[in-house]
């Protein structure tokens, strides 16, 4: 709950310090007198409206998730905005921003107004019916908690399997290309070092008629060997040296023709195109080994595609076995929201007469599956959509579906703060209203704008705000100043002695209503 807010140069008002207690807060006063503004100024010190003061400040009761959101508890803990040139916003004397302390607010307080349709929202409704389930059938929760994580698993491979068909187009052609990369390199079937020994042969062919001849007319030396071998003998000089020299000769002679008889087999044309071919490789890819290095990176990634296949298979078929589980558990999940909504209807139109207002209708329809099941919700009045009813029967039908939740929660649900809820009602509207809000008060801290006799009389607490100049706002403590303040917005200005004998009887009425 709020327990102080304290506020200083807010528009007409200079500084006002208030102390709340728990149940429902009416504030009162003529038009104008910045009931409204006060308000706001509430809110603006969460973050929750635009900032107004110079200050505005708030005391509550609230335990914040410090784990969450790293913020530190206090007792209490203190929601602050501070305006100089630019507004500041603190969480004790953390600063923080406005967005930040909002959502800190949002978790304990929720601002009802016109253009607030959260609790008409499919999911909202949904959320009731399963809270009205869940309180007589302990698993609805656990079905319902199992059923999300299926879906966002489902979620999750379907995007998976997505984002790999809208690639598949273009891996195919990946695919494709490696195929034909490989394949050519392997017709090729380049051997390391294979090209600069082509070369060589190239280099020998080139020459092989050439030293043939010149081997042929080396040759005739040895035809002069034994004459040599006797010039040396009659000089009686030792010709070892002149044998070995002649051997070595021949075998160099030898090697050479063996060299130049491989060369007969060898297709000149063979080798040019060959050498072609592997220049070709080379200019591609830069040398032949880098040729062979490329084929093998490419066979790797053909491996690869061929395990996107099987892993697109496998998650195809993963897809298809949890879309079977979620069908099955969305259709339990709709058979027993469906069994539930006569009752939770009843229970809407048993407040909706409560309030004048009859024939609503929470009616279910199946789609695609969502986080909690394949059902959607909407809620009509009379047959007619939301959108189209009166503001007076916005506000009812609201009351009446926060009265059903709190039926069914039954715990203290933070605090509610509301725009003129029993505006253009008559008198017997407004006192239902009141009614339900003093009901509501069990779970609710509510803070409420009235400018109708009922509700502002059964209010638990009674500020009067008031302007001459500048604003002013003060709590009603006794009942003789309530009852003037009931008396005055009976009949105006000019209090009667019958309107006050009706604000003293709806002061005692409120008094004596029992939950």
């Amino acid at each position: 709950m709020i327990e102080r807010f304290y506020l200083k140069k807010c528009l007409t008002f200079e500084e006002a310090a208030l102390e709340f207690k728990p149940g429902l807060i009416v504030f009162s006063g003529p038009s104008g007198s910045g009931k409204s503004v006060l308000m706001r100024a509430v809110l603006a010190s969460m973050g929750l409206d635009d900032p107004l003061a110079a200050l505005s400040e708030s005391s509550v009761t609230w335990q914040i998730d410090e784990a969450a959101t790293g913020l530190v508890n206090e007792t209490p803990n203190v929601l602050r905005e501070v305006k100089k040139e630019k507004a500041r916003y603190f969480f004790n004397n953390q600063s923080l921003s406005r967005s930040a302390l909002a959502a800190v607010a949002r978790t304990h307080l929720r601002h009802l107004s016109l253009k607030d349709y959260t609790d008409f929202e499919s999911t909202s409704l949904i959320a009731l019916i399963d809270e009205r389930i869940a309180a007589d059938d302990e698993g609805h929760r656990a079905r319902i908690e199992a059923f999300r994580r299926d879906y966002l698993r489902l979620k999750q491979i379907r995007h998976e399997l997505d984002r790999l068909q809208s690639d598949e187009r273009q891996l195919r052609e990946q695919e494709e290309f490696a195929r034909y990369e490989v394949r050519k390199i392997d017709e090729i079937d380049p051997k390391p070092g294979e090209y600069e020994e082509l070369l060589q042969i190239k280099k020998r062919l080139s020459k092989k008629e050439k030293l043939e001849e010149q081997l042929s007319e080396a040759c005739r030396i040895f035809d002069l060997d034994h004459i040599v071998s006797g010039v040396l003998e009659a000089l009686e000089i030792d010709s070892a040296f002149y044998d070995d020299a002649m051997n070595e000769l021949r075998n160099h002679f030898d090697t050479a023709q063996e060299r130049l008889s491989d060369l007969e087999d060898i297709d000149i044309e063979n080798v040019l195109d060959r050498l072609e071919t592997l220049s070709d490789l080379k200019r591609r890819y830069g040398s032949v080994e880098e040729a062979l290095a490329y084929r093998d990176t490419k066979r790797k990634e053909l491996e690869t595609y061929e395990s996107l296949e099987e892993n697109t298979a496998a998650l195809q078929k993963a897809y298809d076995a949890l879309h079977e589980t979620l069908t099955q558990a969305a259709e339990e999940i709709s058979r027993r929201r469906l069994q539930a909504l006569d009752a939770l209807n009843a229970a809407v139109n048993r407040y909706l007469e409560a309030l004048y207002l009859q024939g609503a209708e929470l009616a279910l329809t199946h789609g695609d599956f969502g986080p909690s099941g394949r059902d959607s919700a909407a809620l009509s009045l009379k047959g007619t959509p939301l959108q189209k009813i009166s503001s007076g029967e916005f506000n009812r039908l609201r009351l009446a579906l926060l009265a059903v939740k709190t039926e069914t929660i039954r715990e203290a649900q933070g605090v509610l703060m509301l725009d003129e809820i029993d505006a253009n009602l008559s008198g017997e509207e407004s006192m239902s209203v009141a009614k339900v809000l003093r009901r509501l008060s069990r779970y609710f801290q509510i803070f409420v704008i009235s400018h109708q006799p009922q509700l502002t009389a059964m209010g638990e607490q009674h500020f009067y705000v008031s302007k001459n100049g500048t604003s002013t706002v003060r709590e009603l403590s006794t009942d003789e100043e309530r009852i003037a303040e009931i008396a005055r917005i009976v009949s105006g200005d000019t209090v009667t002695e019958k309107a006050r004998h009706l604000a003293g009887e709806l002061l005692g009425a409120a008094k004596s209503f029992t939950l």
